[in-house]
């Protein structure tokens, strides 16, 4: 098996481990022995366990951040305009669609994004949460476009659509009582009702 081979399926292993039992239950022993690799040779590709965990946060996070990435990129070129010609409505249905999609392929491992029990630290609470402000930030831009906030309010706004998406996408996975269209049609109804509200031409805040 090649290195790169070796250090995926470690990836793999650990990202298992993580979601389910949390960084604290899991030993780089345990990941070895899932792995079926040796501690030296687990070392030579993680330092530490906190490297290894680090990890596999960014590689998840890399993997929200390329769905969001290509949902804001279809909003934007679809051919479906809204009456009003704005890319709002598609802009907060993508994210939501992207978040919901996300967790459903992702599985318990999306945990790792949202519900890590490694925040004490600021550095690694960054990186824990670096795919979900990379997510907040494209969606800001996307409502200064449309309301003409300044950036400071567009932002919060931002971050408050990415937990609601976030919120809204794990109960789904976690209950099933809602198909996936369903949820992602109901969450985007409720977020560009509050959206829609803050353009300028419905007298939204100057």
């Amino acid at each position: 098996m090649s290195r790169d081979d070796r250090r995926a399926q470690v990836l793999t292993v650990a990202q298992e481990l993580f979601a389910r039992e949390g960084f604290h239950h899991v030993s780089m022993d345990d990941i070895a022995v899932r792995a079926e690799v040796s501690k030296p040779v687990l070392y030579r590709h993680f330092p530490s366990k906190l490297d290894l965990y680090l990890a596999v946060v960014d590689h998840r996070g890399e993997a929200l951040v390329a769905a969001v990435d290509a949902a804001l990129a279809r909003a934007e070129t679809d051919d479906d305009q809204p009456a009003d010609g704005s890319t709002t409505p598609r802009v907060v249905r993508a994210l939501v669609g992207a978040y919901v999609a996300f967790v459903e392929d992702a599985g318990d491992s999306s945990s790792l994004l949202f519900e890590s029990d490694v925040t004490h630290d600021d550095a690694v609470r960054a990186r824990v949460e670096s795919a979900s402000d990379q997510a907040a930030r494209a969606i800001s831009r996307g409502l200064r476009d449309a309301t003409g906030l300044p950036s400071a309010h567009a932002d919060l706004l931002a971050a408050a659509l990415v937990g609601m998406a976030q919120v809204a996408a794990t109960h789904r996975y976690r209950s099933r009582d809602v198909a996936v269209d369903e949820a992602v049609e109901l969450v985007s109804r409720l977020a560009w009702g509050g959206v829609s509200g803050l353009r300028p031409a419905e007298g939204g805040p100057s």
